[in-house]
């Protein structure tokens, strides 16, 4: 992986050690309380105490139930989602137009997205005002559990909402190939209906591309914190919300125990991982045996217009919880049942900005450090391969996709005690290295496709020329990726500013971004300033992606072959 002929390759083991480093040592730092040692806070002899003190809690199993069940059950529903929408519109008009819908939901941080869908659905929300009084008799808010309910639909469906997207755009680019429309077309020319095409023939060509995608969603969505903590139950919480507030727990012992749940929480995470890779060969034998059976399902339009509904619904959530973030920051007044505000004003939403002003600060600072970083480091790491003409290493590529693959609270615990023990806890350095763990594997995974089709004949052109390495990467080779490297860098910024466990976690509560006061906003009682500070996070993003789009067309606004066509 790491050699070429005797010499090191420097990038790889770089990029090795960013991101292997960080989690081995997390693990292990999370590992070792766990068991009862942290000399730090007194504790020098190993035991299984902090274990019998988990096994203790009360309502540990249902914790634990809820956040295996949410997260697989979103995961599993957000692919399902996805996959039948591609067989059923791949490649139509219909496609498209729900393709430029969902590829800016992705910019979307979910804690903005989970503020703006409780504004939706809650008792006192949107839906409920549309409909009251005059359907529902209500002049108040009913007293129904819709937010927070123990069984965490609230919680899987703004799961759904966020990854579908994510997988959507993971799917499109595994379906970056040559001769789909020929497979679509032979389907037909045998008989075979549109969607039986593509599940026959089409997705086991490209679902080893998605897999390692599934198997980071399902990571995340077992193991989410900021979601939780404002659309999941609260009697009791979801595992990793619960693990934070034993890791805030007064009583410093306390933290012996939440090591011990975090090792919880990787077993959970790994047996939905599991669960779910069985699944997948029930599916696959499912598939074989339709296929050996010569059914062609035909008639599958009843199949295709099911299909649109679901990302439909997604997109009219998303777009209705985004617009009422923008409303309920400018509400001055807005009583229940009345639809829409009494009285606007942007006077509180001036002062709430102002006041935001260093959380805002610290965010941009994190998310364009990490971002610039993060898209140098994959340029460095592709110039490099390329040069050397090696080949894409699996071992390389599980080691980058390392920190996705866990959740994040299994190693955070033991990374953050590295970070305190040679004094960088809490520091605006420590939390951009944490940025950067989580950051680096996206920036990779959107680059990496168009460093690889960029045509070699420029490059060998130029060197038959005499023309340097360094001047081909400079004069040449970047020209030509810029808009993919703008786009990379405005998907940097966006993964950074969605970070709210590694900020809060490894800035130990001094380093404040636009999400953790977001998410501390979202469980209390003012729905004005949730909603400016989930704007906030909307925006930095949304940023990003326009000067990603114009930046290119000015540049090269006198080449049109490097012009972007609509």
């Amino acid at each position: 992986m790491i050699r070429q002929g005797g010499k090191p390759d420097v990038p790889s083991v770089l990029i090795a050690l960013l991101m292997a480093g960080p989690v081995v040592a997390g693990l292990a730092g999370t590992a070792l309380p766990a068991f009862g040692y942290l000399p730090v806070l007194g504790f020098e002899t190993f035991s299984l105490q902090p274990f019998q003190a988990l096994f203790a809690e009360p309502g540990l199993a249902t914790s634990a139930w809820i956040s295996f069940s949410t997260g697989l059950v979103a995961s599993v529903l957000s692919l399902a989602i996805v996959l039948v929408f591609m067989a059923g519109w791949y490649g139509t008009r219909t496609f498209g137009r729900v393709s430029r819908f969902l590829s800016p939901i992705l910019s979307i941080p979910h804690a903005a997205a989970a503020i703006g869908l409780a504004f939706l659905i809650a008792p006192s929300g949107f839906f409920v005002r549309l409909l009251s009084p005059w359907m529902t008799g209500w002049d108040r808010p009913p007293d129904l559990l819709i937010l927070n309910d123990p069984d965490g639909f609230a919680m899987t469906l703004g799961l759904v909402a966020k990854e579908v997207p994510f997988l959507f755009l993971m799917t499109l680019a595994a379906m970056n190939r040559p001769h789909l429309g020929a497979y679509f077309k032979a389907g037909a020319t045998l008989g075979y209906g549109r969607m039986a095409t593509f599940f026959l023939i089409i997705l086991p060509q490209i679902y080893p591309l998605v897999r390692l995608p599934m198997l980071a969603v399902i990571a995340y969505a077992t193991s989410v914190v900021d979601v939780a903590e404002i659309l999941g139950p609260t009697t009791p919480r979801p595992l990793a919300p619960q693990l934070i507030v034993w890791m805030n727990d007064p009583d410093l012992s306390m933290r012996l125990m939440a090591s011990a749940g975090a090792l919880l929480q990787l077993t959970i995470s790994a047996l939905a991982i599991t669960f779910y890779l069985v699944l997948e060969k029930f599916a696959g034998i499912a598939f074989k045996s339709s296929a050996l059976t010569g059914k062609r399902f035909r008639q599958d339009r009843n199949g295709q217009i099911a299909s649109l509904l679901p990302m439909l619904l997604i997109l009219v959530l998303m777009a209705l919880s985004t617009g009422l973030l923008v409303l309920w920051s400018v509400a001055k007044s807005w009583w229940f049942p009345a639809a829409f505000p009494q009285v606007l004003s942007i006077d509180r939403a001036v002062n709430a900005v102002l006041m935001a002003g260093p959380a805002l600060s610290a965010t941009l600072t994190l998310a364009l450090l990490s971002g610039v970083f993060a898209t140098a480091l994959t340029l460095w790491l592709l110039e490099a391969r390329g040069f050397r003409k090696k080949r894409d290493s699996k071992k390389l590529k599980m080691l980058i996709f390392l920190p996705l693959l866990l959740p994040q609270i299994g190693f955070l615990f033991g990374l953050q005690m590295l970070f305190l023990a040679t004094g960088l806890g809490g520091t605006l350095t420590s939390v951009l290295l944490s940025h950067l763990i989580f950051v680096f594997p996206y920036a990779f995974l959107a680059l990496s496709d168009p460093w690889n089709r960029l045509d070699p004949r420029y490059e060998k052109a130029a060197a038959s020329l005499g023309i340097s390495r360094s001047m081909i990467f400079w004069k040449i080779q970047l020209p030509l990726l810029l808009r993919p490297v703008l786009v990379t860098l405005a998907v940097c910024i966006a993964i950074s500013v969605g970070q709210y466990l590694p900020t809060l976690m490894i800035g130990g509560g001094r380093i404040e971004t636009v999400t953790t006061e977001s998410v501390a906003l979202a469980s209390g009682g003012n729905r004005q300033y949730a909603a400016l500070y989930g704007l906030l996070q909307l925006l930095v993003p949304l940023a990003g992606f326009t000067l990603a789009a114009l930046i290119p067309n000015l540049v090269h606004r006198n080449r049109s072959a490097l012009q972007m066509r609509g």
